[in-house]
């Protein structure tokens, strides 16, 4: 009988986590560069797995593939390399589209030294589409994720989060930074 009482209240606190809005309340693993366990996956050892970067090694965290808003394929493995920024959003979050300008602005300033890749999510494509017109953000790629797969691989349960990746793929940073303030530092401290 513990059991049945005890699922609804775990279904129910699962689902109002995963569609708030983001906190400000410092749920950002400390604020500095440092990440749970957990979210590292190990490299992959492949061979003949390399990425973006001729003869760079893909690791497991970077090993999915999606499709993009535009409904073109994507694969994570051309990411391999470079320091990753990866910004879970949905479309009808103020939050989300107050980061849009300074996610925009880190992708436009370290391109070529990292890469920036949206993960839309908790909406329809068209409603996605719509964003990244709306916010100027289309100089990057972004993840139609209506099923919510990469937000599950990197345990994301909440938009407007960030996860960010070295060029090694290990998370060194997950998590909410308002109005993108903050991004341009850990990127620069990555590419440096």
């Amino acid at each position: 009988m513990r059991a049945r009482t005890l699922l609804p209240a775990v279904l129910a606190a699962a689902l109002l986590t995963a569609t708030g809005c983001g906190s400000d309340s410092g749920n950002d693993s400390g604020g500095d560069a440092q990440a749970a366990p957990s979210k590292t996956a190990p490299a992959s050892s492949g061979e003949g797995e390399d990425g973006g970067d001729s003869g760079t090694q893909v690791p497991e965290s970077l090993n999915f593939t999606g499709t993009t808003v535009d409904g073109e394929p994507f694969d994570a493995k051309t990411l391999a390399g470079k320091p990753t920024v990866l910004w879970f959003w949905a479309p009808w979050c103020p939050k989300c589209r107050a980061q849009a300008t300074e996610t925009a602005k880190v992708a436009a300033d370290y391109a070529g030294k990292a890469h920036v890749l949206g993960v839309a999510g908790l909406d329809n494509n068209a409603a996605m589409k719509d964003f990244v017109s709306e916010t100027g953000t289309g100089s990057f790629s972004h993840l139609s994720d209506e099923a919510g797969e990469v937000w599950k691989r990197f345990e994301v349960t909440e938009q407007s989060r960030y996860v960010i990746l070295d060029k090694d793929g290990k998370t060194v940073y997950e998590g909410v930074l308002p109005g993108g303030q903050g991004l341009a530092e850990k990127v620069a401290g990555l590419t440096g």
